[in-house]
């Protein structure tokens, strides 16, 4: 096995864990009522119209192609 392909593994591997992380503690987050108040922050914009549309944001940015 080439060194590069054993990087690209043990990269993948490292990605997994940081999202199984990730998960662990959006689900912590969400078990402790963390999320409420960025839920009703996003709710309030909404309200407000100080939203934009999401196809509107992704065509403005440069790491999307249209």
């Amino acid at each position: 096995m080439s060194t590069v392909q054993e990087i690209h593994e043990v990269a993948d591997w490292l990605q997994e864990l940081r999202e199984e992380l990730w998960d662990k503690q959006i689900q912590a987050d969400a078990k402790a009522g963390r999320l409420y108040k960025l839920a009703e922050e996003a709710l309030e914009d909404y309200r407000a119209g100080r939203v934009k549309p999401l196809d509107e944001i992704l065509n403005k940015s440069r790491f999307f192609c249209t």
